[in-house]
């Protein structure tokens, strides 16, 4: 039998760094007190969510992989802590910037970068000011007991494709780091439940785990509505945490059994590639 542990993370940050990096250690801590393995913390956690605005000062905030103080601070986390940490961060490489992740093992290397591939640009989440698309691709990574990680950040987790490709490239778990919230160019529409289809979709039609780690609290005009949830590989919830609350949620897998199900469920045997050119062209 092949077990994995996972958790997830939620918690509301401020404009101070060095204090949201302590708080994010603390729960990691916590996590792997609880047995997690692989520990998920919310997409940009190094400050509030930025790009609900366009300020060209805020690119200085962007650092090398090498050289940004949350990545840093998670590689050494893990490292004491045998522990795996898929860390987002604000990339600078040269002129250009990125929404990244940086997939830290339990030696506490960085495994490689992850560039996020669908940028939105929309009231209050106008990334495409900040982010140019990713060019790494799609990625997954060696995760524990030879396992295969998959991990999409935010807005690539109402893709199909994202979480088909991390499939067909083997992974056993897939993982969504988040900043999502309120809309501010519409109150009355609440997308946490729709957030919530759209990856409880991906792990029925995947059969598969997903880890989902999303912020709380206040940010200006925006309020981020939590819901954090880790779903089995029939989709089912099966932890989650509020709207307001923070903590940490865990799950255990059997990984094994998992692939029995996707095996019997048929959908990788079933699939016809030569069918689906049209997903690859342009509108």
């Amino acid at each position: 039998m092949t077990e994995i542990t996972v958790a997830a993370l939620q918690l509301a940050f401020s404009n101070d760094m060095d204090a949201n990096i302590e708080h994010v250690s603390e729960l990691v801590r916590e996590a792997a007190s609880r047995g997690a393995q692989v520990i998920l913390p919310p997409e940009l956690f190094e400050g509030e969510y930025f790009c609900r605005v366009e300020d060209e000062g805020l690119f200085s905030n962007a650092k090398p992989v090498g050289e940004h103080k949350a990545v840093l601070a998670m590689q050494a986390l893990a490292e004491a802590l045998k522990v795996t940490i898929p860390t987002s961060f604000f990339e600078a490489d040269g002129p250009h910037h990125y929404n990244s992740l940086a997939m830290i093992g339990p030696d506490g290397e960085v495994q490689g970068v992850y560039r996020k591939s669908h940028i939105p640009d929309g009231p209050g989440y106008e990334e495409k000011f900040y982010f140019r698309p990713g060019n790494t691709g799609f990625k997954v990574w060696p995760g524990p007991a030879k396992t295969t990680l998959g991990v999409g950040v935010c807005w690539d987790q109402w893709y199909p494709e994202t979480a088909r490709a991390m499939m067909l490239m083997g992974a056993d778990v897939l993982f969504y780091p988040t900043a999502i919230g309120s809309e501010p160019h519409d109150t009355s529409l609440d997308t946490a439940r729709l957030w919530r289809r759209a990856m409880v979709g991906h792990a029925v039609s995947n059969v598969v785990p997903i880890v989902a780690a999303n912020r709380v609290g206040t940010e200006h005009d925006q309020t981020f509505y939590g819901t954090s949830f880790i779903a089995d590989e029939r989709g089912d919830i099966i932890v989650e945490l509020g709207r307001e609350e923070e903590g940490v949620i865990t799950a255990t897998f059997d990984l094994d059994r998992v692939k029995r199900h996707r095996a019997a469920f048929g959908f990788f045997r079933d699939r016809r590639p030569e069918l689906y050119g049209r997903l690859v062209q342009d509108i």
